[in-house]
This record gives C-alpha cells, sequence and structure tokens, in this order.
C-alpha cells in the first residue's frame, strides 16, 4: 500500500483529524487499516511530514501519547536491499519488541501497530496489506511481527530505486473509539518512532551468457554472448541495463569455483547485449559476473560448458 506524501502533510486536529484519516476503499476492512493508524500515530509525534521533526504539546482532544517504547527492530532480517521484480508482490518481513504501560493492549482488536518504509526524497510510503501480530511476553512486553507488502505494478516506479528508504515504527491503541469518526479521541493512544531502518529498493536484474562453437578446437575463438536484463517497474517487464561493465569469468572443468580475477570487462550495449571473444584452451565453463549498482543486484549468469578439443 503507497500514500502520498500530500496525506502526510495536512495539518489537522481533533476529530476532525481523525476522520480525515479514513482508510482508502481498497483497504477497508473491519480493522483500522495501517495507513490510517499511522497518520495518527505520526500526528500525535507532531509530525506533519516523513522527515523527523521535535516532540510538541498534544492539544486537548487530540490522541495522547502512549507510555510505550519500540525496540529490537528488524526490517528485512537487517539487510538493507530489497530486491523486487516486475510482478509478483515481495513480503519485506519486519519484527520488533513493544515495551508498554500496564494500561495498554497491544493484543486487542483494535490495536494497530506496524512498519512502514516511506521515500526521504520524495514522501511516497509503503505499508503491509495487516497490521503487525503482537504476541504477549509479559504484562508489559509484546514481541510483533509482521511484513511490508510491496506490489511492483500498483505501487512502484522506476524512480523509486535505490538507497531511498527509512523505516519508522508506530502503533494506535483505539480504546473502543471508531477511528474514522471517535467520539473521544482523547481516548485514543499512540507511539512512534522515526528512522528504524534504512533500506534500498532494487530492481531485480537477470544475466545470461552463450559460449560458442560448441564443441571448439584447442586454440581456436570462442564468442561468448550473453543480455543484462533488469525489471523495469513503468512497464512491468524486463529491459536491457545499459553502459554496464560486466565481468567475463571462466573455471576450469576440472574446478569448481571461478577465479577471483577477471579475464576481461565487458559493457553491455544500447540493449543490454554482452559480446566479446576469447581464446579456448581448456574444457570449461563460461559465464558473465554483473557486480551491481545501488538500483540493481549483483547477479551472475549460469556457467556455459564449452568441450575443448
Amino acid at each position: 500500500m503507497r500514500i502520498r506524501a500530500t496525506m502526510a502533510a495536512a495539518t489537522v486536529t481533533g476529530s476532525l483529524a481523525l476522520a480525515a484519516f479514513a482508510a482508502p476503499a481498497a483497504q477497508a476492512t473491519d480493522q483500522p487499516s495501517l495507513a490510517q493508524a499511522h497518520q495518527v500515530a505520526q500526528k500525535a509525534a507532531g509530525h506533519s511530514a516523513p522527515q523527523a521533526r521535535s516532540l510538541t504539546a498534544t492539544e486537548a482532544g487530540d490522541p495522547y501519547v502512549m507510555d510505550a517504547t519500540f525496540s529490537n527492530i528488524k526490517v528485512n532480517s537487517g539487510k538493507s536491499a530489497i530486491v523486487v521484480g516486475t510482478t509478483n508482490t515481495v513480503h519485506v518481513s519486519y519484527s520488533f519488541t513493544f515495551t508498554h504501560g500496564s494500561d495498554v493492549d497491544p493484543t486487542a482488536d483494535d490495536f494497530v501497530p506496524g512498519v512502514d518504509l516511506y521515500r526521504t526524497d520524495e514522501g511516497n510510503a509503503l505499508f503491509g496489506d495487516a497490521p503487525a501480530t503482537c504476541t504477549a511476553a509479559s504484562s508489559t512486553v509484546a514481541n510483533c511481527k509482521g511484513s511490508i507488502d510491496i506490489n511492483p505494478q500498483e505501487e512502484l516506479t522506476n524512480v523509486d530505486a535505490g538507497a531511498k528508504w527509512t523505516g519508522e515504527a508506530f502503533a494506535v491503541a483505539y480504546n473502543g473509539q471508531d477511528p474514522d469518526s471517535p467520539s473521544d479521541p482523547s481516548k485514543i493512544g499512540t507511539a512512534y518512532q522515526d528512522a528504524v531502518s534504512s533500506n534500498a529498493l532494487q530492481r531485480y536484474s537477470k544475466l545470461t551468457v552463450n559460449a560458442s562453437p560448441e564443441p571448439v578446437k584447442k586454440g581456436g575463438t570462442l564468442t561468448i554472448t550473453g543480455a543484462l536484463t533488469r525489471a523495469n517497474w513503468d512497464t512491468h517487464k524486463y529491459a536491457g541495463y545499459t553502459s554496464q561493465s560486466v565481468k567475463l569469468q571462466f573455471r576450469k572443468a576440472s574446478s569448481s569455483t571461478y577465479p577471483t580475477t577477471y579475464l576481461k570487462s565487458v559493457t553491455s550495449s544500447s540493449t543490454g547485449s554482452l559480446k566479446t571473444t576469447s581464446t579456448a584452451t581448456y574444457d570449461g565453463y563460461w559465464r558473465y559476473n554483473f557486480l551491481g549498482t545501488s538500483t540493481t543486484p549483483a547477479v551472475k549468469a549460469t556457467g556455459d560448458f564449452v568441450d575443448v578439443q
């Protein structure tokens, strides 16, 4: 689920503010949505945009800040890179410990905790399809788990790739209040913590190789072709990754590993294609190896075996 920065930037208070945070129709369920709860928690913490701001006093009738803290927060198992293709939804797991006062019930049906990712340079945010699930470890500690669900066909464009995403944790205890039209917003509790992770969304990459002719005479010339492509989130297809340096590697049939040194570097064409030549000396496997960029993960082609006669 993606939420535009214009939603986060609105300045609202009181019961009208809570009504303004109604869930989009696509996410409407019997339970308040993550996007809705996020806005409530962010406002109560004094944040009028995704960037961190200092805490401000709560106005009369506004939600209150709970006696609660987040800790042990892990997004994507602590890994920065999140790789997304063109079709499949990617489920980015997260977990955290929620320590709270005795008056807070993280297992209540209208308690909505979660973690989202937002663009630090624009403000777009990605949420899960459902709130995190919290399990009580004691009367004041709960362990919570959830996922951020990223659908590339609906939520991403190519400009979203790169190390531009920050995680923020939040929780809202509605305490029996209607999320869309609370009779007493001051009964709604919130918790919020910014900058809990730093992540890079990357466009899934593919790499192929073909060495020919097969077989080849010893001392003959091999032509090694291939293609480097990556997910295009604008067209939802794979397209050539142009002008990229790709390494050529060879390992003898008698070896199980490729040498750490490369035979040569080959630059991908305007269509992502690769082509070079090399002398055939031993039976073995040829492959291309792309080391990756900030927007595209590293990828190795499956080695192509050539019999040298």
